[in-house]
């Protein structure tokens, strides 16, 4: 049985198109620097906000009554579910699909019960993936909504809670290598304090890190080459959480060994809640050598909560998209719709506009991106602007040749640095408006 009859496949038809259900700007096999924009931009729709999202809010229950649930949290149901979604990622044209264990299956009155169950879901998703030709990008364990994880998964300090993680991570790796996930990602939900007084810090980031390293090792053990990514976010529902930004993550990884490991799976919302921009995060992690993978979405910059809102900003989309394409884009990872429709936009069609909405909008940033960097004066502007390090004494500095006394030395005989010169962001804000 069909539950979007009446949308036929999303196909470009190109700007001028006036039909909501159609792309505008993302063309699949358009070439965009040498590879296709399918190829750069990886499209993933995702399982919890798309299939399990009910439009409640803190103030309200859900309002998404969605024709193919029955009610039920049965094995049944859930296998029915996982058919529509199908349905929706073959017609919307994505490519992938990411999904939390929790997500797709129910849990059970044991850990016996929701491993059969994960099981019995999974051989639906396997058929469908096989049917359809859509693939895993990357699969994860939800150690965050269960009561036994309000204290947190790897950092609880209950170490029975512990235990009970990593049984449901272990599982969770399995039918990620058995779908052919591409990767697979933590996001420590409750990986954090609300009180510093009752928390002993240092034991939990130590408990954290072994966790991880239990996951590389399983991994290793069951053949699963897939990508592992941590995902950065700051606060909610912890005060402060361990993974709060890029650059916290890095030195976590870096402290405990894990960065030959792990990349970052970014988000646009979870860089405004810890005070940056996305460009901001891109840049870290492209830096360190461990950007692998997008959360495309945004949040409202009036509420500072985690709103998850399908992104349409072409400033946006340009930014991420010319650091993206600035690191070498995405390999294992890609653009995961991490966003979810409105609780006011309640019928299923509303999820086609959101996604093609989203998708059109990261099509135009890829281009826009593509175009700056082949006209070449951005790039220009900041190589002008870091010249002196080219040549003479900045180049002998990079080369290690110099040490503080010998600057010394140089700078009593000159008495002053050069002039500066000017920075030319208000030239380059109206340049890359120029682009868009």
């Amino acid at each position: 049985m069909s539950y979007f009859s009446e949308v036929a496949p999303i196909r470009f038809e190109g700007p001028s198109s006036r039909n909501p259900l159609a792309y505008r700007y993302y063309n699949p096999d358009e070439v965009v620097e040498d590879r296709t924009m399918a190829e750069h931009l990886r499209f993933s729709v995702v399982y919890w906000h798309t299939f399990r999202g009910t439009g409640a809010d803190p103030f309200g229950p859900g309002t998404m009554q969605r024709p193919w649930e029955d009610g039920t949290d049965s094995v049944q149901n859930a296998q029915k579910r996982a058919r529509v979604a199908f349905e929706f990622f073959e017609k919307l044209g994505a490519p992938y699909y990411a999904f939390h264990d929790r997500d797709v299956a129910p849990e059970g009155a044991s850990l016996k019960e929701s491993h059969a169950n994960l099981d019995a879901v999974v051989k639906v998703l396997k058929e469908e993936q096989q049917r359809s030709g859509v693939k895993l990008l990357w699969g994860t364990a939800n150690l965050f909504s269960n009561p036994r994880y309000m204290h947190g998964a790897g950092t609880s300090p209950n170490a029975e809670a512990f235990a009970y993680a990593g049984a449901q991570v272990k599982k969770a790796l399995e039918v990620t290598h058995e779908l052919g996930g591409e990767g697979y990602t933590f996001w420590g939900g409750r990986e954090g304090y609300q009180c510093l007084w009752n928390t002993d810090l240092k034991r939990e980031q130590e408990h954290l890190a072994r966790f991880l390293h239990m996951a590389v090792d399983y991994a290793k053990a069951i053949g699963f080459t897939g990508q592992f990514y941590i995902e950065p976010k700051p606060k909610e529902p912890t005060k402060h959480q361990y993974d709060s930004d890029a650059a916290a993550c890095l030195n976590f990884l870096r402290q405990f060994d894990l960065l030959d490991h792990f990349k970052l799976n970014l988000e646009t919302n979870h860089a405004t809640l810890a005070g940056h921009t996305m460009q901001h995060e891109l840049e870290v992690a492209g830096a360190a050598g461990a950007l692998g993978s997008i959360d495309a979405n945004t949040g409202d910059l009036l509420l500072g909560w985690d709103t998850d809102q399908f992104p349409t900003d072409i400033y946006l989309t340009t930014q991420c998209m010319h650091s993206i394409l600035k690191y070498g884009g995405l390999k294992t990872g890609g653009v995961n719709f991490d966003a979810k429709v409105r609780r006011e936009s309640f019928e299923p069609i509303d999820l086609f506009y959101a996604h093609i909405g989203g998708m059109d909008a990261f099509a135009r940033g890829l281009k826009i991106a593509a175009a700056i960097r082949a006209d070449g004066k951005l790039e220009q502007i900041v190589a002008d602007r870091y010249a002196s390090w080219d040549s003479g004494l900045g180049a002998e500095i990079e080369a290690g040749k110099h040490d503080f006394a010998s600057l010394e030395k140089l700078m009593l005989q000159r008495g002053e640095a050069a002039a500066n010169q000017s920075g030319r962001q208000e030239r380059i804000e109206n340049l890359i408006n120029e682009y868009l």
